[in-house]
């Protein structure tokens, strides 16, 4: 069972990587703002986080035996949330536009880590 919540959890969880990723990535000047090449840059950091969050539902069917994919994904997206925390202290960024992705960067994303470490562990058990 909780095996099958985390999958839920992941699922709805890369909802926003894909989502934001697909918009920036198709449409950066909806989202970000300054000259084109600037948004060219976005444009592709939006595909780097389009391809984590498809990365990560591409682990949903086996979960627990992907914690090395897992970890890989998650510190990728750790890293850039500790990359956004810095700037946002550096430049005194605090709108919701930054603190949200900062709570999925470093609050969602390491609790799902721990979780599918969690049912890794549990899975490498023999049955009761």
């Amino acid at each position: 069972m909780e095996r099958r919540l985390l999958q839920i959890a992941v699922a709805v969880a890369g909802l926003v990587p894909v989502a934001a990723g697909g918009l920036g990535a198709l449409w950066p000047e909806l989202v970000l703002g300054g000259p084109p090449h600037a948004l060219t840059h976005g444009a592709y950091l939006s595909g780097l986080l389009l391809g984590i969050g498809l990365g990560y539902w591409s682990l949903i069917p086996t979960i627990a035996r992907q914690s090395r994919a897992f970890s890989l994904l998650s510190l990728c997206v750790v890293l850039g949330g500790l990359a956004r925390l810095v700037a946002a202290l550096r430049l005194g960024a605090w709108s919701l536009s930054v603190t949200l992705p900062l709570v999925m960067e470093l609050g969602v994303t390491p609790a799902l880590w721990l979780w599918q470490r969690r049912v890794a562990r549990s899975s490498l058990l023999p049955p009761e």
